[in-house]
């Protein structure tokens, strides 16, 4: 009743485009629900995101729940995700994206869900990772362990967003470690992050993890550049 209270006087808005939610909706609007586009990866053999790490390396699965365009819905909710503290919309989104992971053959499985990195110092200025919210929403839907200390970022850096591929692939050589110990050999780690760029990043971190004895890896993101 209180919290009915609160939104009488304080109205939730949408994370998208800042509406106010009826009462049967939760962070995202059903309008921006059926505006955001979706990329399907979940059901495209050698998708787009899987093609991204041809030769790069082996991964059992890679894909994205959003497209990310600029100046659109999503940009948006990755940014006060990442920025504004509104840790909710990972959560939602990892719900949302569960359920396709549930029924994605590949995935079935993972045994832990690895979320990539931020420097302890990153992590101090901004108080949290923004894809954890993502990752636990995750876990808890499909009861996969949700795992943030087998990968170690190493390296404090400044932001990739106005790099150039190049520039990203070179940051992001030998910034990231490992401690694992034999309970995590001969297993699948799916690796998360909020947006799929060059790919730079996500391939540094895979590669550790494959140090692992027996390691096998899939990747699984909110977002996607088109």
């Amino acid at each position: 009743m209180f919290e009915k209270l609160l939104n009488l006087f304080f109205p939730k808005a949408c994370a998208g485009c800042n509406s106010f939610l009826l009462a049967n909706e939760k962070v995202i609007c059903t309008v921006c629900r059926h505006e955001i586009p979706l990329t399907n990866h979940s059901k495209i053999e050698n998708n787009e995101a899987h093609v991204k790490f041809y030769g790069r390396i082996p991964i059992e699965f890679a894909g994205a729940l959003f497209y990310f365009h600029k100046k659109g819905i999503v940009q948006e909710l990755i940014h006060k995700l990442k920025y504004k503290g509104h840790q909710e919309i990972g959560t939602a989104v990892g719900y949302w994206y569960a359920e396709e992971i549930k029924s994605i053959k590949e995935l079935q499985d993972v045994d832990f869900i690895i979320p990539v990195p931020l420097h302890k110092k990153r992590l101090k200025e901004r108080g949290y990772n923004q894809v954890e919210t993502f990752g636990k929403a995750v876990s808890e839907s499909t009861k996969i362990p949700y795992n943030d200390k087998v990968l170690i970022r190493n390296v404090y850096s400044k932001t990739q967003t106005k790099k150039n591929i190049l520039g990203r692939s070179e940051m992001a050589k030998s910034i990231f470690s490992i401690t694992a110990d034999e309970s995590h050999h001969n297993k699948h780690f799916l690796l998360i992050d909020d947006v799929i760029t060059t790919g730079s990043t996500l391939e540094a971190c895979g590669r550790e993890l494959l140090k692992i004895p027996g390691a096998r890896l899939s990747i699984v993101c909110m977002a996607m550049t088109q």
